[in-house]
């Protein structure tokens, strides 16, 4: 499952970042990396974008990007 498929409230761990060059360096500097905790608190009223907690603190992504973010979910 990617992170973008998180229903709002739901918990799950990453555990593989995908993507080319910049895009997944970009996304592993804002502590995205596998075994990191993340829960999806909000989605915009038109899907897009989304936005996590991680690390204490909240992260609004694009669905875009986080297509390329897969995690298992939290009781599975």
């Amino acid at each position: 499952m990617t992170l973008n498929e998180l229903k709002t409230g739901a918990s799950g761990t990453i555990t593989v970042v995908h993507g080319d060059g910049a895009l997944r360096c970009r996304l592993l500097d804002m502590g995205l990396i596998p075994h990191t905790h993340v829960t999806l608190q909000k989605v915009a009223p038109m899907g897009d974008p989304i936005e996590i907690r991680v690390r204490g603190y909240e992260l609004t992504l694009r669905v875009e990007e986080a297509e390329k973010i897969e995690v298992e979910v939290d009781g599975k």
